[in-house]
């Protein structure tokens, strides 16, 4: 009981340290409808938006009113590019390298000076602003910094009007209004995809998320904007300091919190872009039903390099995102799609509502990072040189639905090499939230996901860590959440979690490079369902575990046999490391790089 109480306690530590550190408090946000809205023609929601492509820009068929956006030398930039990549091509992410042929080359160029004869725009924020629904913004080669946005104050007692009130009187969020009224005090660029609906955001967030208040009709649906290059490299939002380059610090001379900001807009396609530097997030999607996010790459975000919230139908591939104090990409409170969602009525049977995939994640505090993001389906990605490569958690802050997490699908990814530390105080990234050096990935709370066909190596501490959070952790601001679900008597989390056929300690090119441990589990006593089965390692090598046996839930097993009992070696770690201030505290273990492992 002391032990529990210990737990509860240094959670509330951390949640404290929570609420404290993002640069400005989020509004409570609601998933959106997901059926499509068919008061636009085509429809938009319902499902991943396709996108348009670059030729059409120019054909007789746009697909919707086309503005371009064009910066002095954006021609030049161009052919340098073009005559690089004929040569060389060019890198999609680090781990993916493209040809360019000279025919590519002269249709591009072609393209571009079409393009160039319709430019009417030298910043991308007034294109975007001038849109309305099917539009499409092309922004040719260059750096844009857009300087008339970076002059609109941050946090203007003008538009402290539109802040949500909570029922104390207090100054609270910034409500949907407020963005619309002042797009750029937070957001360098901003796609405000819905008009005013009729009332006003509630005070208190609803128990129940499904469905936006206040929404509005489309104004900037099925919106799309895209780089007009040969690579994501060609056009640079910079919403800071544009002479580090793709360098640090994390979030280097920021201007704005937020980079590029699509709230509302459903089917929101972006391509084809670089963003960096932002204090926040670089690209930030919210409350929007359908989006594509593809060939696109982050730099140096102070938290999360992309950042999706209350997100159904959504889809981000080819991406290279690095150096953001939390983590390179983020879907957090993922539509409640999973099981949960059935067993409370809303599906009919579990389906993925965000797919992640072809993306490169390296050098964060966290590759990957998903609080209560439930239903996401992650394949064919690199996490690597992170401190922690992969986590999804339950450490809700304030506006987090979807308590508990559950029902990602993790698949034929690449775990590895995450010994990277943020917390040295020479670190180029950093760091906001204390996880462990040397981890592939972490369950941090969460219920009926699968880990199935990846490959973890050479992660110094641990290859994969699950361990449960009692609600207790969470529920302790349940008056400002409103979570619902959330009974501090109860421990809702982790249950009926399956890890199969993974290789551990083996690098694709067959190298030995093993884990400091395969698998770690706090065995939380009650937990049932958590099962690992057909996990492999190197021919002459053991995949190793802590404890030392975990429970075998393979064909003709019953998971209800898988019953945790307890390990307090665990949870005196986690105690101290749970409340831990980053990189600080000399109880914790984590924040610094473990030895190598033997047999290197």
């Amino acid at each position: 009981m002391r032990a529990r109480n210990a737990w509860v306690l240094t959670g509330a530590i951390t949640l404290a340290m929570a609420a404290a550190a993002p640069a400005h408090i989020e509004r409570a946000s609601y998933w959106p409808d997901p059926a499509p809205d068919k008061s636009v023609t085509p429809p938009a929601g319902g499902k991943v938006p396709k996108p348009r492509s670059l030729a059409s820009a120019v054909g007789a068929r746009p697909g919707g009113t086309v503005r371009v956006v064009c910066a002095s030398d954006s021609m030049s930039r161009l052919k340098a590019s073009i005559a690089q990549a004929e040569k060389s091509g060019y890198d999609v992410r680090p781990t993916v390298h493209k040809s360019f042929s000279k025919k590519q080359g002269k249709a591009l160029l072609a393209i571009n000076k079409k393009l160039l004869a319709k430019c009417a725009y030298h910043e991308i924020q007034p294109a975007v602003t001038a849109s309305r629904n099917n539009g499409r913004v092309v922004v040719m080669p260059g750096l844009y910094t857009e300087p008339t946005a970076r002059k609109k104050p941050t946090n203007d007692p003008a538009c402290s009007k539109y802040k949500i009130l909570n029922d104390r009187g207090d100054t609270g969020a910034v409500s949907y209004e407020y963005q619309t009224h002042c797009p750029n005090d937070q957001n360098l660029i901003a796609v405000m995809g819905r008009a005013l609906g009729p009332g006003k955001e509630p005070a208190q967030p609803r128990p129940d998320r499904h469905g936006i208040p206040n929404l509005g009709k489309c104004i900037r649906c099925n919106f799309q904007i895209e780089g007009s290059g040969v690579n994501a490299d060609d056009v640079v939002v910079d919403a800071g300091d544009p002479k580090a380059g793709n360098g640090g610090p994390s979030g280097v001379g920021h201007a704005k919190d937020v980079g590029i900001r699509a709230d509302r807009a459903d089917g929101f396609v972006l391509r084809n872009m670089t963003v960096r530097h932002a204090r926040e997030h670089d690209i930030y999607v919210l409350e929007s039903d359908g989006y594509l996010l593809d060939h696109f790459k982050t730099y140096y975000a102070g938290e999360y390099g992309v950042l999706t919230f209350v997100e159904d139908h959504g889809l981000i591939q080819n991406c290279d995102t690095a150096g953001s104090g939390d983590s390179g990409v983020y879907p957090g409170a993922g539509a409640e799609t999973g099981m949960q969602g059935v067993r409370e009525g809303y599906e009919k049977k579990p389906r993925y509502n965000q797919e992640i995939r072809f993306c490169d994640s390296h050098h964060n505090g966290i590759g990957y990072s998903g609080t209560d993001g439930n239903g996401i389906h992650l394949d064919h990605n690199n996490f690597y040189d992170n401190a922690l490569g992969w986590s999804t958690d339950i450490f809700t802050a304030s506006g987090h639905p979807g308590f508990p997490q559950d029902s990602d699908l993790v698949e034929d990814n690449n775990f590895y090499s995450n010994n990277f530390n943020p917390y040295d105080p020479k670190s180029d990234v950093k760091p906001t939230e204390p996880v462990p050096v040397g981890t592939g990935a972490w369950i941090a709370g969460g219920n009926d996901d699968v880990f199935r066909n990846n490959r973890f190596y050479d992660n110094w501490r641990r290859g994969m860590m699950l361990f449960s959070v009692p609600d207790a952790f969470v529920c302790m601001q349940k008056d400002e959440n409103n979570l619902k679900g959330c009974d501090p008597s109860q421990t809702s989390t982790s249950f009926g979690n399956q890890f199969y056929g993974n290789i551990e300690g083996v690098a694709p090119n067959g190298t030995y490079m093993p884990n400091g441990t395969d698998w770690w589990w706090d065995s939380y006593p009650g937990n049932t369902g958590n099962c690992w089965f057909n996990n492999t390692t190197a021919a002459g090598h053991t995949v190793l575990t802590d404890p030392a046996s975990l429970p075998d839930c393979d064909t003709g097993k019953t998971p209800g046999t898988s019953i945790g009992t307890g390990q307090p070696d665990k949870e005196t770690e986690l105690i101290a490391c749970s409340g831990a201030a980053p990189g600080t505290d000399s109880s914790c273990p984590w924040f610094s790089v473990p030895a190598k492992p033997a047999g290197h």
